[in-house]
């Protein structure tokens, strides 16, 4: 991305706090093996940090600590297109503010007005599993396309998998997306998702709270997912095993008292597995972006895809053309269709009871044609968001 970040209205308080914050990341990553609570280490004053995980590098530490220079920082922001915002800029997202250890900068690569726009919209946080299935990374790529399209914001990790797939979506459909990263907001994590990360600076923005040129390291990830869970009004949560990082920000999101819903999936899939306990747990269920915007802006928004009051945005996007779709099928397509969507996804499993090849092809090739199913890897069909 070209240009350069203004970070000239950062203050100097919050950028030594960040510059800390990623000086002592491994110690931070020590603190974490031994199960020492994240948001009471990142909740600590400088000082105390420095006490509690500088070691015997403690005076050192402290040395650089008061000689941190604020200017020099700036400028490697500025350097790479980087705008760093801190706690005191207007600029910076009220709903942060409600972690009680709130990143002190939000380093953004992107327009940082058009960020601030986006974090003013409703938003809408889409996490789920790096090892998605077809049907997961499906329903988080219409669930991204068709909450862009009407107006929401959708907020993820740019992680492999339902992340990632909802970004795409997001884009696909025209809208716009915000990406947390949990390392330097300028390199791509994963690197293979460097177009990906391309595609949401130019078209978004990609935000993090450690200093440009920070690796990650395993307790970045939790920590970015506080970042996603705040933002988000509303966290979904498409597929996701037992012991996925998504519940993680799941149960972060109701911590800081926001709706958490859950897709389900095959019951018999261990991919689905921790959605289902979350909808047994209380979250609510989700089958698509009409159940996300009722959850939003009330029954009007569901229903009938638009706004009650106040200029909400309308239902749009290939969802609710697929739903049209789907209350016109006959009688042997819609059985066609549901089948597919229980599991039997290939023309085998479909003809594994004596139907016919020749109609079960016929019949997919409708369904293709009405934007209800699509060809996958390996023969597969799967039914679209």
């Amino acid at each position: 991305m070209s240009g350069r970040g203004d970070s000239s209205r950062a203050c100097a308080v919050c950028l030594r706090r960040s510059w800390l914050i990623a000086r002592l990341a491994g110690a931070i990553e020590l603190a974490w093996a031994a199960r020492r609570p994240l948001p009471s280490v990142l909740a600590l004053g400088d000082a105390e940090l420095i006490a509690a995980l500088g070691g015997e590098r403690r005076d050192r530490l402290t040395d650089e600590w008061s000689r941190f220079d604020a200017a020099a920082a700036r400028r490697r922001c500025s350097d790479r297109a980087v705008t760093a915002i801190c706690r005191c800029d207007e600029r910076y997202p009220a709903p942060l503010r409600e972690l009680p250890d709130a990143p002190a900068v939000l380093h953004v690569l992107g327009d940082p007005e058009r960020f601030v726009t986006l974090v003013e919209r409703d938003c809408v946080a889409i996490v789920g599993a790096r090892r998605g299935t077809p049907y997961g990374l499906e329903q988080a790529r219409g669930l991204g396309r068709a909450l862009a399209a009407a107006g929401v914001t959708v907020v993820s990790g740019m992680a492999l998998g339902v992340d990632s797939a909802a970004h795409v979506g997001a884009l696909d459909g025209g809208g716009t997306t915000l990406a947390v990263l949990a390392g330097g907001v300028e390199r791509p994590y994963p690197s293979s998702k460097r177009q990906l990360h391309a595609r949401i600076a130019a078209a978004g923005a990609v935000v993090s709270e450690l200093p440009p040129g920070t690796a990650v390291r395993r307790w970045t990830f939790p920590a970015r997912n506080r970042i996603i869970a705040a933002l988000g009004r509303l966290t979904v949560v498409v597929e996701a095993g037992e012991r996925s990082g998504s519940l993680i920000t799941a149960a972060l999101s109701l911590d800081l008292g926001r709706d958490v819903a859950a897709m389900p999936g095959l019951v018999t899939s261990p991919a689905s597995a921790g959605t289902h306990a979350l909808i047994v747990d209380g979250a609510r269920l989700v089958r698509g972006a009409h159940d996300v915007l009722e959850l939003l802006y009330g029954a009007a928004a569901g229903e009938e895809g638009t706004a009650a009051e106040g200029g909400r945005p309308e239902r749009q996007g290939e969802g609710a053309s697929a739903e049209a779709g789907a209350e016109r099928l006959p009688a042997d397509l819609t059985l066609l269709l549901e089948r597919v969507g229980g599991g039997c996804d290939t023309v085998a499993a479909l003809t594994a009871d004596g139907t016919a090849v020749d109609g079960v092809l016929a019949g997919l090739a409708q369904l293709e044609l009405r934007g209800l199913v699509r060809r996958a890897e390996g023969g597969r069909y799967v039914c679209r968001a």
